[in-house]
């Protein structure tokens, strides 16, 4: 009997490891995000699920900053929970759903009220790069009119037809402004979405700057975007995302450590008052 020279893997333990993985990043880009002010205690961010194309990952409704690795919950493309333990979900959650059923490229999505991105959304001003980090802004904006979708309403995607309409708008593109609402940013990963996310709102402020500085603009070109994104993520470029993703997510793990010690604190003081 002749013995292989190597172990047959685990799949099992494969693809918990995976999972773990994917879950860490998840809970770590609602993090980032909170730290780097595209989200406040509103917005959400979801992951395509990796072993199951027709469900996605994400967090029981919750403020991005408090959520941990017990929130994540699984949902299908409808939108419906699948083991929802009686726990909050987002009414937005169809803004991932459909975002999910109609772009197989897509494995995560981002929904933000990103502060400078929003005065975009309801001037005749359009959102275009300015900067090399945000050219995938070169692809163009879009601004998705509910009013035209679904008439008069509270303006939040709530349902599947209203995020059909949105993806609609959104096309092929990764970005796509919500009118006096946020945005919608998607990615083929959670770690280029929320960089993505960022540098959204990071190329708003430059463009805002711009424009008070007047003149003509020299934008981005899309040409040029295709070349920063064909080398985006390799380590002969220096373009790594994996790079400033490590640096975020160090940074907004000590702020959520320090959040903590400071709450079990302020606790324990309260607990000796009372007792």
């Amino acid at each position: 009997m002749v013995w292989s020279l190597f172990a047959v893997p685990d799949t099992q333990a494969w693809a918990q490891a995976e999972m773990k993985a994917l879950i860490d990043d998840l809970v770590a880009a609602n993090r980032i995000l909170y730290r780097q002010g595209v989200v406040d205690g509103f917005g959400h961010v979801s992951t395509r699920h990796p072993n199951r194309p027709d469900r996605f990952l994400m967090s029981a409704a919750k403020a991005p900053g408090r959520v941990i690795a017990e929130d994540i919950m699984e949902f299908d493309l409808d939108g419906n929970p699948i083991d929802g333990k009686d726990r909050p979900i987002y009414s937005e959650r169809f803004i991932h759903s459909e975002v999910y059923k109609a772009r197989p490229d897509v494995n995560a999505v981002i929904h933000s009220h990103s502060p400078t991105v929003i005065p975009f959304s309801v001037t005749q001003v359009p959102l275009r790069a300015v900067h090399n980090t945000a050219s995938f802004l070169a692809a163009g904006v879009p601004v998705f009119e509910m009013r035209r979708a679904a008439g008069m309403t509270n303006n939040l995607v709530t349902d599947s037809a209203r995020g059909k309409a949105l993806v609609e708008t959104l096309g092929d593109r990764p970005v796509a402004l919500l009118r006096g609402h946020g945005n919608v940013v998607v990615g083929p990963d959670v770690r280029r979405t929320v960089s993505r996310a960022i540098y959204t709102e990071v190329n708003a402020r430059m463009l805002l700057q711009a424009v008070m500085l007047g003149g003509p603009i020299t934008f981005i070109d899309p040409e040029e975007n295709k070349l920063i994104e064909s080398g985006r993520g390799t380590r002969v470029t220096g373009h790594s995302v994996d790079r400033t993703w490590q640096r975020r997510r160090e940074r907004a793990s000590r702020r959520a450590e320090q959040r903590l010690v400071t709450e079990n604190r302020l606790g324990t003081l309260l607990l000796v008052r009372l007792t």
